[in-house]
Formats: structure tokens, C-alpha cells, sequence
């Protein structure tokens, strides 16, 4: 039982953290494509949404580029 809790306590492998790193930064690449997209099929006739969505595009495709995407073609 001890033993059993020492172990739970204890560091969790280097490559368990990277491991755990890389699939949160997938998932977060994943939600912020899928936001472009969303934004990409939008249209709309009002220029103030238009700006808007321009904005949002932007914001978004600078987080993605933090992430280290590039545009898929």
C-alpha cells in the first residue's frame, strides 16, 4: 500500500509530460482549424461583419502560427 502510494506520488516520465504536451497542442491546432474553417464558409453582406470576421481570421491564424501550423493546400 505504501509502495502503491509512493508511486503515485512520484515524477511522472519526461516522456509521459511530452507525450500529454503534444496531444493538448493537437487538440488545440484541431479546435483553432476548425474555427478557421467555420470562419472561412461565412458569408455575409454587412461589412461590419465582414470586418469582424476578418478580425477573428486573423487572431486565429496567429494563434495558429504559435502553434507552428501552416496553411494545408
Amino acid at each position: 500500500m505504501e509502495e502503491q502510494q509512493a508511486q503515485a506520488s512520484a515524477p511522472k516520465p519526461v516522456a509521459q509530460d511530452n507525450n500529454a504536451e503534444v496531444a493538448e497542442r493537437k487538440r488545440r491546432v484541431q479546435a483553432l482549424e476548425l474555427q478557421r474553417e467555420r470562419i472561412l464558409s461565412e458569408r455575409t453582406s454587412s461589412p461590419h461583419r465582414r470586418s469582424a470576421l476578418t478580425n477573428a481570421l486573423a487572431d486565429i491564424e496567429e494563434k495558429l502560427a504559435e502553434l507552428g501550423w501552416t496553411v494545408h493546400m
